[in-house]
């Protein structure tokens, strides 16, 4: 009797546990779920956000700043305004020629305005250059087109200045000359850091097949004795089989008469051979 109703306490003990227990986890999973829910519920009313992806920066590489020919590009830009001072100065000395003035014969006339035109396109040309050069002051084209432009105007500048020493004024022609030394050692000043821009890709190509040498080598040392030995080919004879087209039609109306004389031609010989009949007595 005692173990029934010990059992019994028991039993009834665990029931009000339970029943007084239950309404607390019921809240508890209800408070997990409701902001798991409005965050779904938030999700799917609210527009999806768009990723935005930053736009590629260039690749800034540090620049040896102790290597022979480096230059920022600031300094670049200052040598680039300093030859345009010095075509400045060029076209300057330019509007102080007479050239109609001097007592020249027409064929040195001739030769002289021809070298004042070349002179005047070449500076055109290097003006185009340098401005480019400016805006762009790491780029190997620009600078190299820059110094080549500048090679091609001192001939030409030279020229001009000793026809105007000879025939205009002496110290005009010294200036000119002045001038002419000016853009040289601006030229001068420019080669080096050109060389520097074209050292580097230099560099780079030699790395790139040095590496492709060595990698071709290590290729065939691994591949040497893998592959096994080659087999002869026999020798086969190509027969082509062609059908002949007996009944292709003529291509034109000369083929057409061409084949009617024939046949007309062989009528007329069938006949010419064949004997004629021999009357019979009656």
């Amino acid at each position: 009797m005692r173990s029934t109703a010990h059992f019994l306490v028991s039993c009834i003990g665990c029931l009000l546990l339970v029943v007084c227990v239950s309404p607390v986890l019921a809240q508890q999973a209800a408070q997990r779920q409701t902001p798991s829910k409005q965050a779904d519920d938030a999700q799917a009313g609210s527009v999806p956000q768009t990723e935005t992806i930053p736009s590629p920066q260039p690749l800034q590489t540090p620049q040896p700043v102790n290597a022979p020919g480096f230059m920022d590009p600031a300094q670049v830009k200052i040598l680039a305004q300093k030859i345009w001072v010095a075509e400045f100065r060029i076209h300057d000395l330019l509007k102080a020629l007479h050239p109609e003035k001097w007592k020249i014969s027409n064929i040195v006339r001739n030769s002289f305005n021809m070298t004042l035109e070349n002179l005047n396109k070449s500076l055109d040309g290097l003006e185009g250059w340098r401005a480019q050069f400016e805006k762009r002051p790491d780029s190997i084209y620009f600078g190299f087109q820059t110094y080549a432009a500048i090679n091609a105007t001192l001939p030409r500048l030279d020229g001009v200045g000793r026809a105007a020493s000879q025939f205009e004024n002496p110290s005009l022609g010294a200036q000119y000359s002045q001038a002419g030394d000016q853009l040289f050692d601006l030229q001068q000043a420019l080669q080096p850091y050109i060389a520097y821009l074209l050292r580097n890709p230099d560099q780079v190509l030699y790395a790139a097949q040095t590496n492709l040498a060595g990698c071709q080598n290590e290729l065939g040392i691994a591949l040497r004795g893998q592959g096994g030995p080659a087999k002869p080919l026999k020798n086969t004879f190509v027969e082509f089989h062609a059908r002949r087209h007996r009944d292709r039609k003529p291509l034109d109306g000369r083929s057409t008469r061409d084949g009617n004389k024939k046949s007309e031609s062989k009528t007329e010989k069938k006949t010419e051979s064949d004997p004629q009949p021999q009357a019979q007595p009656h």
